[in-house]
């Protein structure tokens, strides 16, 4: 019983949600369980809780339940609690916090002085989302880009963000944030920029005009005041090398990247020199150049698959522009190449269907409904078990067939995790398209692409290449436990019964391309329960090693016959018998 779609400005009353100090404190213990804990086999589910010990610091902790899963991504509720001798005592997230970073002082060896004061400032971007939530805005696909007010339940500090100066909330999607760009007019030779389509490149240069002999340069308002005093800026404008317009033309809408911007029928991805979670988001100069490379090598690739899936597409990168101002050596100064870099990535016009409205898949996961692009409104208040697994069936149709022909007919590893996905739906609520975005993510394994990327620079090549294994391991990820295995939380988290029934939905799509595929030996593993990768978030932040050099930690898979069978006799995914005595 698929309802019909309300319209965003008739979102009814807001859900109850937590408070920034339990949002923080459970995503922390979500952390904790995934990557330390759990691996070590230091956790139990009894009497509707989760007991986990750390197992170094030889604290044991617990937190009461609202929902068991069988991937062990539990749902929390209310605070949590340390035994102390006297009985068990609450914790505020900053003594939980201090508790991780002792039990990862003690497993890894090193220090790491800035995770407290990232945990505090995600902590801070939580509460500032909940304190000025807006209401619904009047376009529901940006309602869907700026709803995550709590970011990723796997990582140890989602809403975290540095910068020397700036207000982040005036640019935050959370705030519904808005803007003019501000506009450079840079002399035609001091521009550095390619294009696979020339329309790209014409629409920056119709957001303004500029001087005769210059060129249009757009640049995220934020970043051109953390770039500003940078010398050779200073004097590339004292000299009328560049010319600063100003704030000017139609707004921008900040989408949930924060850096990517939404706006004259595309999307414009700046570098924005502020740590978001892991990494400075800045466009490196091979990363500028990749997106347009990645662009035209994926030509005839995503022509095949747009054939085969005429239901899904990727969203493509035509172009790049950035300001090529010469340093002290004659070359572009690296700083305002990659800081005023820009990738042009194509909008909706050509690629939603009429009556399609894209929403961003991880507002229709969130644990925490925020908006009416979350999958309960979707289906709305009456829809029973049957309507909720019919509904998964056809998204997962349309999801995962395209990303396993990408990987095993091309050596294409996509990356649809849940912020690369735009699901689109009809006005009955029913999944109909589904959009890859982000090429950054977009790799190729060497053994299918080998000549490709011999075409390619070195610098450009290296970054863009994953061996198989490394690959596969990516494309589970991000398919199955980031982005599949979330979704389906969302809707179990409505029929706890239906949790099996949804599993075994997700090894029936599997189980059919598959068999049509000539049964690929990952494929197998997969189909036989094999381990799923889940990226390790907190030990990648702790070592401070970046997104490309993250590890994985191994999840009991839920795809199992065996598991599936086992869950088909449970009525809901209740307390369980403890897998170790707590005491």
């Amino acid at each position: 019983m698929i309802h019909e779609l309300p319209e965003a400005t008739e979102l009814a009353e807001r859900p109850e949600l937590p408070t920034a100090d339990q949002a923080v404190a459970h995503t922390l213990l979500n952390c904790v369980l995934r990557e330390v804990s759990a691996p070590e086999h230091q956790t139990a589910v009894t009497d509707g809780r989760l007991l986990l010990r750390l197992p170094r610091r030889g604290v044991l902790l617990r937190v009461a339940l609202r929902r068991t899963s069988l991937l062990g991504a539990h749902r929390f509720t209310g605070p949590v609690e340390r035994e102390q001798a006297d009985g068990w005592h609450a914790l505020d997230w900053r003594e939980l916090a201090g508790y991780v970073q002792d039990e990862l002082e003690l497993r890894t060896g090193t220090v790491n002085e800035e995770f407290l004061d990232q945990v505090a400032s995600s902590h801070q971007g939580v509460a500032a989302g909940l304190e000025h939530r807006p209401g619904a805005g009047s376009d529901r696909y940006l309602e869907s880009e700026q709803a995550l007010l709590f970011g990723h339940r796997f990582h140890p500090a989602p809403k975290s963000r540095s910068a020397e100066r700036g207000d982040w909330r005036a640019y935050a999607p959370e705030s519904r944030a808005a803007f003019q760009l501000r506009h450079l007019a840079v002399r035609r030779e001091l521009i550095a920029e390619a294009a696979t389509d020339p329309a790209a490149t014409a629409l920056l240069d119709g957001l303004r005009e500029v001087p005769a002999g210059h060129r249009l340069l757009p640049a995220h308002p934020w970043q051109y005041q953390l770039l500003a005093d940078h010398p050779l800026l200073r004097g590339a404008l004292e000299r009328g090398d560049v010319l600063d317009l100003g704030p000017g033309g139609a707004p921008f809408a900040a989408t949930a990247s924060v850096r990517t911007l939404h706006g004259a029928g595309a999307f414009l991805k700046f570098s924005l020199n502020v740590r978001i979670t892991n990494c400075l988001r800045k466009n490196a100069a091979y990363e500028l150049t990749g997106a347009v490379a990645l662009t035209r090598l994926l030509g005839p690739a995503l022509t095949d698959l747009a054939g085969r899936f005429p239901d899904a597409a990727v969203l493509r990168e035509p172009a790049y522009r950035t300001l090529a101002l010469p340093g002290a050596d004659g070359r572009p100064d690296r700083a305002l190449y990659e800081g005023f870099g820009l990738i042009v990535r194509e909008g909706f016009a050509d690629l939603l269907r009429p009556g399609v409205t894209p929403l961003l898949a991880a507002a229709v996961a969130d644990e925490h409904p925020t908006s009416s692009a979350h999958v309960s409104a979707l289906l709305g208040p009456d829809a029973g078990v049957r309507d909720a697994l019919d509904w998964w069936a056809a998204y997962l149709r349309l999801l995962v067939p395209p990303v396993l022909a990408a990987y095993f007919d091309h050596g294409v590893v996509l990356e649809p995790h849940l912020q690369n996905v735009l699901i689109g739906v009809g006005a009955d609520g029913r999944p109909a398209q589904v959009l890859f975005r982000d090429l950054e993510g977009t790799k190729l394994v060497p053994e299918r692409n080998a000549a490709l990327l011999a075409a390619l620079p070195p610098e450009v090549a290296g970054p863009m290449a994953y061996d198989a294994e490394r690959g596969w391991d990516r494309v589970v990820y991000c398919l199955l436990v980031n982005h599949v295995a979330e979704l389906l939380a969302a809707l179990a988290d409505r029929h706890p019964e239906a949790e099996g029934a949804l599993w075994e939905a997700v090894r029936r799509v599997l189980e059919e391309y598959a068999a049509a595929h000539g049964r690929p030996p990952r494929l197998r593993a997969l189909l036989a329960g094999v381990p799923l990768p889940a990226k390790a978030n907190l030990l990648t932040r702790w070592k401070r090693r970046p997104d490309r050099e993250a590890g994985y930690v191994r999840l009991p898979s839920p795809l199992a016959r065996t598991v599936l069978a086992e869950a088909a006799q449970l009525p809901a995914r209740g307390a369980r018998t403890p897998a170790w005595s707590a005491r």
